[in-house]
């Protein structure tokens, strides 16, 4: 029997990894501004999502799009904004200033899930998330500016929406919510284009990166989401973008060479043990509730 529990937090671990190479791909990107590159993510996501749902549903594609009714189109309208409040966040505020305020999102998911679900975090793991966002805060501490307003404002209606969208698809967990994430980038793909009037063409280096992090790296940690949230708690699930968050700066100083200072080493090290701590706890605690044959995939 998988221990379907322990199989989505390490598949969890496996995608924070893979999406953490998101802020070096936008490094990278030296000419699409914000809302290009917005729409070229949700070209290439909605490309990959279009063909994971034509090999899974085959000739039952459209049909099982149409299954996810209102939860489905709920969370896509969370989704749309998350994604594309995310990179202006990180075009117009600092990125210290938009990691702060973005790792508040499992604190938020987990308040909005006590009180629109009924769910109780363990002590042990409110410790483990304080101390993990401890870690961010020493990450981050002497980057955070004042001012930079808008960016900031993005940064805090990405979490929040994110938060909004873990909690739909947690709320909704036994219907097939995977359709939600093709309908979320038409979503963005149309307001990206009838709110951007000016030209979409882009050097190549650029499209490939687009494609590269929206069609690759965001299709996989988004199905991998999906899956989880049917097993996990909905805090549980956002926590692990904490992991992705400290892992960012380490992949810009190993690719680009840029300098890590002690305080982002030490921060980072810790949000990562405190992940990796919660995941052997949840792993463990999993494992023993098996073997006693009481299965809990609440």
């Amino acid at each position: 029997m998988v221990n379907k529990k322990s199989l989505s937090i390490f598949l969890l671990l496996i995608s924070s990894i893979a999406i953490s190479f998101g802020g070096l791909i936008m490094r990278n990107i030296e000419v699409a501004n914000a809302w290009q590159i917005i729409f070229y993510r949700s070209f290439f996501f909605s490309l990959s999502m279009s063909i994971i749902l034509i090999f899974q549903y085959k000739f039952l594609f459209f049909s099982n799009i149409k299954k996810i009714g209102f939860p489905g189109l709920l969370g896509a309208i969370f989704y749309t904004f998350a994604n594309i409040m995310f990179v202006h966040a990180f075009a117009n505020t600092t990125v210290a200033n938009a990691l702060f305020t973005l790792s508040a999102i499992p604190f938020l998911t987990a308040i909005l899930a006590y009180y629109f679900l009924d769910e109780n975090l363990p002590l042990r793991t409110i410790i483990i998330m304080m101390t993990a966002f401890l870690g961010i805060i020493i990450m981050i501490g002497e980057g955070l500016a004042l001012g930079q307003l808008y960016g900031n404002l993005m940064a805090l209606g990405t979490a929040l929406s994110f938060s909004c969208f873990a909690i739909t698809l947690r709320k909704f967990r036994n219907v097939d919510m995977l359709p939600t994430l093709l309908v979320a980038g038409l979503f963005i793909l149309f307001v990206t284009f009838i709110t951007y009037f000016k030209s979409f063409l882009i050097p190549f280096k650029d499209l490939f990166l687009c494609l590269l992090w929206g069609g690759i790296l965001s299709g996989f940690v988004n199905y991998i989401f999906i899956y989880a949230t049917r097993y996990l708690y909905a805090s549980s699930v956002t926590f692990f973008m904490l992991f992705e968050f400290a892992l960012g700066p380490f992949w810009v100083f190993i690719f680009l060479n840029e300098t890590v200072s002690k305080n982002t080493l030490y921060g980072g090290l810790l949000v990562m043990v405190s992940v990796l701590v919660y995941s052997l706890f949840e792993i463990f605690n999993s494992s023993k509730k098996i073997k006693k044959g009481r299965i809990n995939i609440s």
